[in-house]
């Protein structure tokens, strides 16, 4: 057998128990048709098989996992801290999403260099040319789940800022309107919930903890941790510095998102001030050589004839 067919078979069969892993839909929608209609047996059948699949997940997970992460588990505390942190901030904040994330690193160098290595091998290509490509694929396995969750990072927080001035002026008006600040970031969660959801979701964890008995000021401390935008952080502490003080709370949030708008419409500026910068590379790559022989390109076809009648070509 060759190398790559291996490699397709491997690929395959990795894929084919990946998706006999994960929850159906149509197995949903099913069983809701079932419980509208009434019928009780087969939607016990179906959820027995739901709990027998996610069983199964569960524990292959669990023997799994703690197998792939031991290569390149955080050598301290503070390491695997930051690295839950990152999670947070990227929306995932489960108990075993560092496990999965460092399992999903190993998982995916060694199935990488394996392929690399078969494939190489089945070439026929010396050991060199192997053992690099093996080392470079493993590494870019190993290498881009960090590459992913930044940019889940980043898209979390530019949707995080894009909803905060929204949020602030609501909570301005219900502050204003006689609700307690309390009051006010629960309804912010509640109302934010179809505008902005992420935001609407860490509004409400922290009202959440304020019910649970943490303060409010950890409370609001913790979402700028999970949230992990610097905008977040300032509306946090100028409300921690007004409830201290004694000053007007709905003031100084009516200032941030002011402030905040402002710092958003410079942005938005300054990237319409780059876009003629960054519009220099295709227009001297591809439009300008196009008008170019447009333009020239008649005027040297006619003396290209005319020194050819001419006897100079």
């Amino acid at each position: 057998m060759s190398p790559a067919l291996i490699v397709i078979l491997l690929v395959v069969s990795v894929v084919l128990l990946a998706y006999s892993l994960m929850p159906r839909q149509d197995t949903d929608h099913d069983a809701v048709r079932r419980r509208m209609s009434g019928k009780r047996s087969t939607d016990e059948v179906a959820d027995l098989r739901k709990q027998a699949r996610d069983s199964v997940a569960k524990k292959m997970v669990q023997k799994v996992a703690p197998i792939a992460i031991r290569p390149i588990m955080p050598k301290n505390a503070d390491d695997m801290s930051r690295l839950n942190v990152k999670l947070a901030n990227a929306g995932f904040r489960r108990e075993n999403a560092a496990t999965l994330f460092l399992a999903s690193k190993s998982i995916l160098a060694v199935l990488l260099g394996l392929a690399a290595a078969l494939y190489t091998w089945g070439k026929g290509d010396d050991l060199m040319h192997i053992f690099g490509w093996t080392v470079f694929l493993a590494a870019a396995g190993l290498m881009s789940p960090n590459i992913w969750l930044s940019m889940a990072v980043s898209r979390r927080s530019d949707q995080v800022r894009r909803g905060l001035p929204d949020s602030l002026d609501l909570m301005v008006i219900t502050v204003e309107s006689g609700l307690a600040l309390d009051g006010a970031i629960q309804r912010v969660g509640d109302e934010m919930k179809n505008v902005h959801p992420i935001l609407s979701e860490e509004f409400q964890i922290a009202t959440l903890e304020s019910q649970m008995g943490i303060p409010r000021a950890e409370a609001l401390s913790n979402m700028a941790i999970r949230t992990g935008v610097p905008e977040v952080k300032s509306m946090v502490s100028i409300v921690n510095q007004a409830e201290r003080f004694g000053t007007s709370i709905a003031q100084a949030l009516r200032n941030q998102a002011d402030a905040l708008r402002t710092k958003r419409r410079q942005q938005a500026e300054e990237r319409a001030q780059k876009t003629t910068v960054k519009l220099m590379a295709p227009l001297i790559l591809f439009i300008f050589p196009a008008i170019f022989v447009v333009l020239a390109g008649p005027a040297a076809l006619k003396l290209m004839d005319t020194m050819g009648s001419a006897g100079v070509l």
